[in-house]
């Protein structure tokens, strides 16, 4: 397959990740008459025995045993696990309480937090327009916080929690769709154990249940892990840096969904804080993408 063409389907699966991970609201509302807490449950049940079965077909079991042969490594990815859970949590209560908005707002904001982290941890060195969108990010939460005396907790901690998770993984030496079925797999007691003894919805015993909403429950795997695997399919394709073009998708679809579909009122504050992000963002992508463009240029030059 020509370069050209690997391009071109690489970019068909990230968009088609950040789109799905774009519309997953849609899927939380058919069902935000169940607790947030439950619905969590049946997302990380049904999607570690989807992820199974995923390893299954590629042929990755020995790789699998290997992993759970290295006792430090696990502890590590139960601590991601835990930060992942919390935020998967956060984001279906966000979703299901009429917190879209600031979902959306967290994940606006999610990318320069990546760039920051990038500097304290990973050595990173920041360029002067990269140092311009953190600064205008930062001064429009600050805004919210001090004029308007609120904070936007719910998108500071969905955008938090991701960051700090990225970050980790990045650092672990684990395959992406491995790592998510030990992280799914290291959970799957807790959410066994909420689901037998505290979990009290009218949807807790799925014989009871109709065939619909069991359906609907089970769903939340392939909500999940579709995404996934579409985003490991464009990324294997695709620089990173030009991935990144394509993670404002899910947001922006969170941001009209929140609007225009569910009504959730936009607040001069939180309006004030998005136009910062927005224009914060805009520096970002025009910076990325000016770099990527010098890249290729000294990468042809040296070819010639």
């Amino acid at each position: 397959m020509s370069l050209s063409r690997e391009q071109k389907l690489g970019g068909a699966f990230a968009a088609s990740a950040y789109s799905l991970w774009g519309i997953a609201p849609l899927y939380f509302k058919q069902i935000d008459f169940i607790a947030a807490t439950e619905i969590l449950v049946h997302r990380i049940v049904w999607s570690c025995l989807l992820l199974l079965l995923v390893l299954l077909a590629l042929k990755q079991g020995a790789q699998l045993m290997r992993l759970l042969r290295q006792p430090t490594l696990i502890l590590w990815l139960l601590f991601t696990a835990l930060i992942l859970g919390v935020n998967w949590g956060l984001f279906i209560w966000a979703v299901n309480s009429d917190h879209m908005l600031e979902a959306s707002l967290g994940y606006y904001i999610n990318p320069l937090l990546n760039v920051l982290l990038g500097m304290l941890f990973l050595g990173e060195r920041l360029r002067v327009l990269q140092w311009l969108a953190l600064g205008l990010a930062a001064t429009g939460v600050v805004i919210q916080v001090v004029i308007f005396g609120s904070i936007p907790w719910v998108a500071l901690a969905l955008a938090g929690s991701f960051a700090v998770y990225g970050l980790l993984r990045k650092k672990l030496a684990v395959e992406a769709i491995t790592g998510l079925f030990v992280e799914s797999l290291l959970l799957l007691p807790l959410a066994l154990l909420y689901w037998w003894h505290y979990a009290d919805s009218s949807a807790v015993n799925m014989l009871n249940n109709s065939t619909t909403l069991n359906l609907l429950l089970v769903a939340a795997a392939f909500v999940t892990t579709i995404p996934l695997l579409c985003f490991i399919a464009g990324a294997r394709r695709l620089q990173l840096s030009t991935m990144g073009f394509f993670q404002y998708i899910g947001p922006s679809l969170m941001f009209v969904f929140g609007v225009w579909l569910y009504h959730e009122p936009l607040q001069p504050a939180s309006l004030i804080t998005f136009g910062f992000i927005w224009l914060a963002l805009c520096i970002y992508s025009m910076d990325a993408w000016r770099h990527l463009r010098y890249q290729r240029k000294l990468l042809r030059s040296a070819v010639c």
